[in-house]
């Protein structure tokens, strides 16, 4: 019964999906009704709802608005595209697909996809036009660094949300992550843009004007530095951890390593870099501010309906009764976390809801030790991007930038992030055969 119940919920998920029901309703509604029909009594359900949204924002609110700012102050003030610039300046014409690869996945690092898609779009169509290359065989490498760093690097808000539900470190998902996303991003970019550089769209460039546009864009030096910033002090606190000695020194790299410090020290030190020093009006500093936050004031709210969602399979006794499933069907954990992830991706369409929803069904699997927190959160995470299909807003926004028709986009898109997916599965197992 219970089985039927949370299949009944996720049913009912994918038809208020279908229905266009925006997600934030819609996993609040499913978790009060799975609650109520697994017989949690409604004072304990609104235990559950309250503990949920506190559990889950109190992990994450600060570091994904940290990271939407600092987004918005490089695309706002340039940086993102003087990132773009230089790496293809070094990288030459015969390189292009490397260069479009490791642009978007340095920008990919800190903006979240649809920011650092509709920033390298325009870049993608003016290499097209400029190199006589095929669209699609510039324009896959960018969208699968952009989709890589998306499904398997923190601050990203899938990443983070997993991290915080199975009580991973943040550092070693990051370190973890970048081993498995650079085979991944490989195969699924120049590789892949090189089978499908025969199809062709329209080529209508939606960004003809844009290099009409003047802007003095900001210097490469600190362009890269403060972008890649976030990352190195996380880098740096997982060295001290493993390598320093306990004192001042080891305490001074955790903090500055610690993921909300890490962002706040770049996000100020992009305002002052950014801002202050190209006199840059605090009352427009402060708008760039408040737009990255809006930005992503509904993806917060939907993370949190899927961590009360979360929190209620937990709280009924229904994640244990799940986890005995891994046992009976003789499935390790780890796979047993991507099909069932896989399977929610593919009915439900949504990346971060897939894999919040994933993480309360398997995360009695972490809690009894079965498997590593760090490698469920990549399992979650590759899981969360297979097989891409029409419910997934990713896929039409691909589809309409580049003109495409469905079997074209089935041919490209879905096919890259079904690669993705896949090579990220091989990955965690390899990392996990080393434990």
């Amino acid at each position: 019964m219970q089985l039927l119940i949370i299949l009944g919920a996720i049913l009912l998920q994918v038809f208020l999906t279908v229905k266009k029901v925006n997600p934030f309703i819609s996993l609040l509604i499913v978790a009060i009704l799975a609650g109520l029909a697994l017989g949690m009594p409604a004072p304990a359900l609104l235990k559950s709802i309250e503990k949920g949204v506190g559990s889950t924002l109190g992990g994450l609110a600060l570091i994904l608005c940290l990271g939407a700012v600092l987004g918005k102050i490089l695309e706002a003030s340039g940086a993102a595209e003087k990132i773009a610039i230089t790496l293809i300046k070094k990288f030459g014409e015969q390189n292009i697909q490397w260069a479009v690869l490791l642009t978007g996945f340095l920008i990919g690092i800190p903006l979240y996809y649809n920011a650092g898609f509709v920033i390298l779009v325009p870049l993608v169509f003016m290499l097209a036009r400029k190199t006589g290359l095929p669209l699609l065989y510039i324009a896959i490498p960018m969208a699968a660094s952009l989709s890589t760093t998306h499904c398997f690097l923190p601050p990203h808000p899938g990443p983070v949300v997993l991290v915080n539900a199975f009580k991973a470190d943040m550092g070693t998902v990051l370190m973890y992550g970048i081993l498995i996303a650079i085979p991944a991003v490989i195969v699924a970019g120049p590789f892949l843009g090189r089978l499908v550089k025969g199809i062709s769209s329209s080529d209508v460039n939606l960004f003809s004007s844009a290099e009409t546009e003047i802007k003095e864009l900001p210097s490469a030096l600190p362009s890269f530095l403060i972008a890649l910033l976030p990352v190195l002090l996380i880098s740096l606190a997982v060295v001290a951890q493993n390598f320093l000695t306990d004192g001042f020194l080891k305490t001074a790299c955790l903090f500055i390593g610690d993921s909300t410090i890490a962002l706040l020290i770049a996000v100020l030190l992009a305002f002052y870099v950014f801002g202050v020093r190209k006199k840059i009006s605090m009352d427009k500093q402060m708008k760039w501010l408040n737009d990255g936050i809006s930005g992503i004031a509904m993806i917060l709210l939907i993370i949190t309906a899927g961590g009360v969602f979360k929190q209620v399979l937990q709280d009924s006794g229904t994640g244990d009764y799940i986890a005995s499933f891994s046992s009976k069907w003789q499935m390790p954990p780890l796979i047993f976390a991507w099909v069932i992830t896989a399977l929610l991706r593919v009915t439900i369409g949504s990346a971060t809801v897939a894999g919040i929803t994933a993480a309360g069904i398997v995360a009695p699997l972490v809690t009894s030790g079965a498997a590593s927190p760090e490698l469920m959160v990549l399992a979650v995470g590759s899981g969360s991007v297979f097989g891409s299909h029409i419910n997934d807003s990713g896929f039409w926004m691909y589809k309409e930038f580049f003109k495409l028709s469905l079997k074209q986009t089935f041919l490209s898109w879905t096919v890259m992030e079904t690669a993705i997916s896949i090579i990220g599965l091989a990955g965690v197992l390899v990392l996990n055969s080393f434990r």
